[in-house]
């Protein structure tokens, strides 16, 4: 496989139709907004914690206007074992194997964040109805490495897969770190030097011309798959830290303590352009966007960016609701910036071309606890309450809130799923878990900003043949905007 530095090279001086044409993915991220229309997406989708004992299983979505099957799951890919709970998804090659001609962008790699299975699914054999090629068991990952609760994958210029794991088989934050595959899906061990793991983990993303990985912190297995208690933070089971790493050492060099404006830090982006020494991370709890940014002496910084204020609420938990940054990414060209408040219900763009200073472009309501009918009331400053109309589409009302989003390589379309994680669907939208999920797509204004609701689009996980599921993360068999890294 190539190395880091070829794959590079090759991708400055062969552009899109050079000597790496045949590399999967594109030459840079602007080359990757050219590419075709998405026709296919892959979800994942989830039985397990509902209540219902069937497996998680993929789903193939036609989202092609031109087809008969347009906004319809075709195909349902069951996985072979129940209590899987498959949450983030990853490919076992993108863009930063450009360079490499051997390499193909075949297998969707599917950790399981509950059972800690890792799933290699066969996408070139027929994309519309994937396959199964293979099964890492934990017991094997457990012996080699002793981690447990795989969450991001991302693949390496050389080849290998990497994922984070969030904790030890008993659900320890303590005994978490990286998980390296390779390219046959055999376990190679950890990938951090011994001594080196995060306090916590989840996502990470990884920049090589800065020499660069930082990763972010959600918290405790034993803590967060018991559902969401406000005192486990108090008790420090919870993360508010990155974590920066030499690529690709593996020494942890650097920790930022994000405080309390930065409390359980989820996903994590640099920004597209491989030169970039900047990216952004969302904090869930405390609802802001939080940039970090590399310093003169290759020191890292942070500062809030983005703050999403929490409501004063009626008839709701606690006297005062966070936005819930769930998810977040960053258009190919570094434009602009989309975010998920999972429990307000909105979706927001900003323009970040000055990434210090990012402006508020668009935004649309699109589910959430403080839509009209809601027994929950939204208090103004001046006393009074208020709630916000949410669209009906196609006769269907929107259950729960906005929460993973995937962006077309053009920027043009946002899609948007409502599942967050089963055991936090039950506390905070028991009618999603009863009613199941749906996709939706949101209209973007690429060039002023701006978003709008489609109206002909709507994928109902709610009339699944094995009854409701709850649909979580979205890939695109050529690649998208957060499964693609450049070197």
């Amino acid at each position: 496989m190539a190395t880091d530095a070829a794959a590079a090279e090759c991708a400055r001086v062969g552009g899109a139709g050079g000597c790496c044409k045949k590399g999967p993915g594109y030459a840079s991220p602007k080359e990757a907004m050219k590419g075709p229309r998405e026709s296919l997406i892959y979800v994942t989708s989830v039985y397990s914690g509902t209540g219902r004992e069937k497996p998680d299983y993929l789903a193939t979505v036609d989202v092609d206007p031109s087809s008969p099957t347009y906004s319809k799951v075709i195909h349902r890919l069951p996985m072979p074992y129940l209590g899987d709970e498959l949450h983030h998804s990853g490919w076992n090659s993108c863009s930063s194997c450009f360079g490499d001609p051997s390499a193909s962008r075949r297998y969707l790699v599917l950790p399981s964040l509950i059972s800690g299975r890792i799933y290699a699914i066969d996408t070139i054999k027929d994309p519309r109805a994937p396959s199964l090629h293979k099964v890492v068991e934990p017991d094997e990952i457990i012996k080699k490495t002793g981690l447990a609760y795989p969450h991001t994958a991302h693949c390496l210029a050389s080849g290998d897969i990497m994922l984070s794991c969030l904790g030890d088989k008993d659900g320890n934050a303590d005994g978490n770190g990286f998980l390296l595959l390779d390219s046959d899906f055999n376990v190679k061990g950890r990938w951090e030097k011994p001594g080196h793991s995060p306090l916590y983990g989840y996502d990470f993303w990884y920049q090589p011309r800065h020499k660069t990985m930082i990763s972010s912190s959600w918290g405790a297995p034993k803590a967060f798959t018991k559902g969401f208690d406000l005192q486990h933070v108090s008790d420090g089971l919870y993360g508010r830290h990155l974590h920066v790493y030499s690529w690709p050492g593996g020494e942890l060099k650097q920790t930022l303590d994000l405080g309390d404006t930065g409390l359980l830090p989820l996903e994590i982006r640099f920004l597209h352009d491989p030169s970039e020494a900047t990216g952004f991370v969302g904090c869930a709890l405390t609802s802001n966007m939080v940039r970090f940014f590399k310093n003169p002496d290759d020191s890292w910084s942070h500062e809030v960016a983005v703050s999403v204020k929490p409501l004063k609420v009626k008839n709701w938990i606690l006297p005062e609701m966070p936005g819930l940054i769930t998810d977040f990414l960053i258009s190919l060209d570094d434009r602009f910036l989309y975010l998920a408040n999972w429990l307000h219900g909105d979706i927001r763009q900003y323009n970040i071309e000055d990434p210090a200073n990012p402006k508020l472009a668009g935004q649309v309501w699109v589910g959430g606890l403080i839509r009209k009918g809601s027994s929950v009331l939204a208090e103004a400053k001046d006393g009074t309450t208020f709630q916000v109309d949410v669209p009906d589409i196609q006769g269907n009302k929107l259950r729960g809130g906005p929460q993973m989003i995937q962006l077309s390589l053009d920027g043009k379309r946002l899609y948007a799923t409502n599942s967050l994680y089963s055991t936090w669907d039950k506390q905070f939208y028991p009618d999603l878990v009863e009613k199941g999920s749906h996709i939706i797509q949101i209209d973007v204004d690429s060039d002023k900003g701006g978003l709008s609701v489609n109206p002909n689009f709507f994928v109902d996980f709610g009339t699944e043949p094995d009854g409701p599921a709850l649909a979580h993360e979205m890939r695109y068999p050529g690649g998208d905007c957060t499964s693609d890294i450049w070197v």
